[in-house]
């Protein structure tokens, strides 16, 4: 379908702005070297495994954009094979508008951003909706979440890339960090006991 994988977004109109503005022949040189990854490599579903949100974005027939965020435990967003990702559909405010736009248009884009470690992944591909699934759901759902599944979403990537750090903002997860400072305090405590004790020698 396309003639290097990063076509999925490098269109020939994206390629003339780059020729005008001066990184086409970068980009170029990447296309010749093999282009952007069309499979789920080990490094990639790593990633995936530590995330704890991202958003999706989908179209609808009239080209109108819709970007949502989904959260969950880490591993919620589940790699099935190399080429398929999938994730519970938590109940919501039953808007349906990622699932309205999926079934006029199955092209779909993932943004994963990993903000301790500054960096993000961009995933194209096409998603579908699972409904009445019980046994699929069973087997994605996260054990003890407390959220209602409505149905599974089905990714398959067509193509993924990964992005520089610059400009993304350093941000920790709040229960890490109060894991570490419980962690140091602890450390603090057996300190302090073991100069206590030492004190009395």
């Amino acid at each position: 379908m396309y003639q290097f994988t990063s076509d999925i977004a490098f269109s020939p109109t994206v390629k003339a702005i780059q020729t005008r503005k001066g990184s086409r022949h970068g980009y170029a040189r990447m296309e010749q070297a093999g282009s952007w990854e069309s499979s789920i490599t080990p490094e990639l579903r790593e990633f995936i495994a530590l995330q704890t949100s991202f958003y999706m974005a989908t179209v609808n027939t009239d080209g109108q954009p819709y970007i949502q965020h989904r959260g969950g435990p880490a591993g919620f967003l589940r790699v099935l094979d190399e080429h398929t990702l999938a994730f519970v559909d938590y109940a919501g405010n039953k808007q349906f508008i990622s699932q309205g736009n999926l079934s006029e248009n199955s092209k779909a884009h993932l943004f994963l951003m990993d903000y301790a470690y500054r960096q993000r992944i961009k995933i194209w591909g096409d998603a579908k909706v699972v409904e009445g699934d019980d046994e699929l759901i069973a087997k994605l759902m996260p054990a003890d979440y407390q959220a209602k599944p409505e149905q599974v979403i089905i990714f398959t990537v067509t193509a993924w890339d990964a992005n520089c750090p610059q400009h993304i903002p350093v941000r920790f997860d709040a229960v890490k960090v109060k894991e570490t400072l419980d962690a140091r305090d602890q450390r603090i405590r057996e300190l302090e006991a073991e100069l206590a004790h030492l004190g009395k020698h």
